[in-house]
């Protein structure tokens, strides 16, 4: 489903980046933590109608995230995933239960369920604003990144603070990864602030121009990248036998028996 192009006026690119929440006159943006996977929570508005969407919600976190909504008198439109998780349930599922007309988005190659599929070329559209949706596979087949017009990208697994997600399992290919980020992510302007899914070790985001120059496995040739992501040898996600399940019905099925009830 094709969300209707929207014209926009682009705003300055900011010339440094708060981490935690950036406001203008055209967007709201808080970045929010879920301390158990270490992931990132994005609450991403239209200050002018108040309109906004949750990138890459947690289901534990998913009453704190519609607290925030309502005291700040957001209207919110859309709960988002960047790819299929592996580490963690999403909140979407929790989140349209607790918040009434609110729609679920990934990626139609991921092969889970949502509201709205989106793919490359994409606008999601919130109030006056909007991301474009750039299709950067590699960690897993569905894997997405939003941009929105300020200079903001939301990269997912597919781009973390000095390295990348891995490549060994939901259809992931090294190669693929690699061509991604640097055709879609990296072909960005250098003053682009990139927000990742994960971090684990307290970074909060990064620029194009610090990832092309520091990010240990990306600034090495395709080859060699390739051969690295292939020797990493990690572990399973410690969840990904109750997250993937659930992840593929939007979290609105499947879910462990700590969560009865949540729906």
């Amino acid at each position: 489903m094709r969300a209707p192009a929207l014209s926009l006026m682009r705003s300055s690119l900011l010339p440094f980046y708060r981490p935690l929440s950036t406001s203008n006159q055209q967007h709201f943006l808080r970045q929010l933590f879920d301390p158990d996977s270490c992931t990132y929570t994005y609450l991403l508005a239209d200050n002018t109608t108040k309109s906004a969407i949750l990138i890459d919600p947690v289901i534990d976190q998913a009453e704190r995230d519609v607290s925030l909504v309502r005291e700040l008198g957001l209207n919110l439109k859309y709960v988002m995933n960047t790819h299929l998780h592996a580490d963690h349930i999403t909140g979407s599922g929790r989140l349209k239960g607790l918040v009434e007309g609110v729609q679920s988005v990934i990626s139609r190659a991921s092969g889970a369920q949502a509201d709205v599929l989106v793919g490359d070329g994409d606008k999601v559209v919130f109030g006056s604003s909007s991301v474009s949706v750039l299709s950067t596979p590699g960690h897993t087949e569905g894997c997405l990144t939003f941009l929105h017009p300020a200079g903001l990208a939301f990269t997912g697994d597919a781009l973390l603070v000095r390295g990348c997600g891995r490549t060994d399992f939901q259809g992931g290919s090294a190669a693929t990864l690699y061509d991604s980020v640097w055709t879609k992510i990296l072909s960005l302007p250098d003053s682009t602030i990139l927000y990742p899914a994960h971090d684990y070790k307290g970074l909060t985001c990064t620029t194009v121009g610090e990832e092309k120059q520091h990010n240990p496995r990306l600034t090495k040739s395709r080859e060699e990248f390739i051969k690295l992501m292939g020797e990493l040898n990690l572990p399973y996600p410690k969840r990904i036998d109750e997250s993937l399940p659930a992840n593929e019905a939007c979290g609105l099925q499947d879910l462990p028996p700590r969560m009865l009830g949540w729906l």
